[in-house]
């Protein structure tokens, strides 16, 4: 049938992505374009598509690139962005969601992406590929634009948990040394734990005992830890991971969205303001693309779950056909590198699993 194949008995080398189409706020449609617009641009890749049949054997029948690389399995739920995770994770079987979850824990796709409710994608990834031994909570890291050669840095934990105690934001630190390597070729990050200050005064308790937690873990852990950084140093080129806890960092991260929408349009509106200023525009247009790329939220589309025995994106619900092959492309990145089996090992190797002395090499 056409855009089917089955991505299990591929060619070796292909990586094989398990997408829940049917999560996204703008529907199945965009979800189908950004799988096409990935597609287009790497050949290595082969999707697991779940949803409704119908929809979807139309969606990408439709797309000639996408023929013989998706797999399609029908899935008669959808949750809902408004349903709570407790009601999903007991009833969520059947749904889009669940079924490209389990794709993972199944071992027939690397990882699972989906536009879908945050705290439902959380709640079921938890659920069925449980968590790292030695994992207190998760974390979701997130790509923030950044002065740094490489473009972006890292910011964890972006809302899996509002609370972390001092030996969760180890964690974080470790799991987010091994995202920046994986994900944006670090060889050794600069760790950064946020706080209102950089004065070694400024501190709740458990600042205080994770700064020297973290601290301490530097040689064992391959980073360089810079100690407290302030929010202005979050796209700056003084670290490359920002460890926090999941209320500050959401917030964070909502707000800087926010801002990059307010300049953006700010700018529009400036530029359209006289006929001289429409001019100016024009002269100005090259540098405007290059800032409106910089900052555009949709190239940096997707938050990973981290200390899951599995991958999974969060894609941003209202994500077009642009920030879908964005999370996608991250997907497709961390796959190819191994990086379920890098970040299990460098938990490991961080003696999170009690204080014998063993410790596990990481081939990172």
């Amino acid at each position: 049938m056409t855009g089917q194949a089955h991505p299990a008995g591929s060619a070796r080398n292909k990586v094989v992505i398990s997408v829940d189409a049917m999560g996204s706020d703008r529907g199945p449609a965009a979800v189908v374009a950004g799988i096409a617009r990935s597609a287009s641009k790497n050949p290595e890749i082969r999707f697991i598509v779940h949803g409704d049949k119908p929809t979807l054997e139309r969606l990408i029948g439709r797309r000639k690139n996408l023929a013989g690389i998706c797999e399609i399995r029908h899935a008669e739920g959808v949750v809902n962005m408004d349903a709570k995770p407790s009601q999903v994770m007991r009833n969520g079987k059947g749904t889009s969601m669940w079924a490209a979850i389990d794709c993972v824990r199944q071992g027939n796709a690397t990882v699972a992406v989906s536009c879908g409710n945050t705290g439902a994608l959380m709640a079921l990834s938890m659920l069925r590929l449980r968590k790292l031994p030695g994992v207190t909570r998760p974390a979701i890291a997130v790509q923030w634009p950044s002065s740094n050669p490489q473009g972006f840095n890292v910011l964890l934990d972006a809302g899996a948990d509002v609370r972390a105690e001092a030996s969760d934001l180890l964690q974080y630190a470790l799991m987010g040394a091994s995202f920046a390597r994986n994900g944006l070729f670090i060889t050794k990050p600069r760790i950064g734990l946020l706080n209102v200050g950089t004065e070694e005064h400024k501190w709740r308790a458990e600042l205080k005992q994770a700064l020297e937690l973290i601290g301490s873990r530097q040689e064992q852990g391959n980073f360089d830890f810079v100690g407290f950084v302030e929010g202005s140093d979050i796209p700056s080129d003084r670290v490359d991971v920002i460890v926090t806890d999941g209320f500050t960092g959401n917030v964070a991260l909502k707000t800087a969205e926010g801002t990059a929408s307010f300049v953006s349009r700010e700018l529009r509106a400036a530029f359209r303001h006289t006929p001289l200023s429409r001019i100016g525009a024009l002269f100005a247009m090259t540098s405007l693309r290059r800032l409106h790329r910089k900052i555009d939220p949709r190239r940096v589309n997707g938050g990973v779950f981290l200390g899951l025995n599995g991958t999974v994106i969060k894609s941003h619900g209202d994500a077009d056909a642009t920030g879908v092959s964005s999370a996608i492309r991250l997907a497709f990145q961390l796959a190819r590198s191994g990086f379920t089996e890098k970040l299990a090992a460098r938990v490991a190797s961080g003696g999170l699993q009690g204080d014998n002395g063993a410790s596990t090499q990481s081939n990172e």
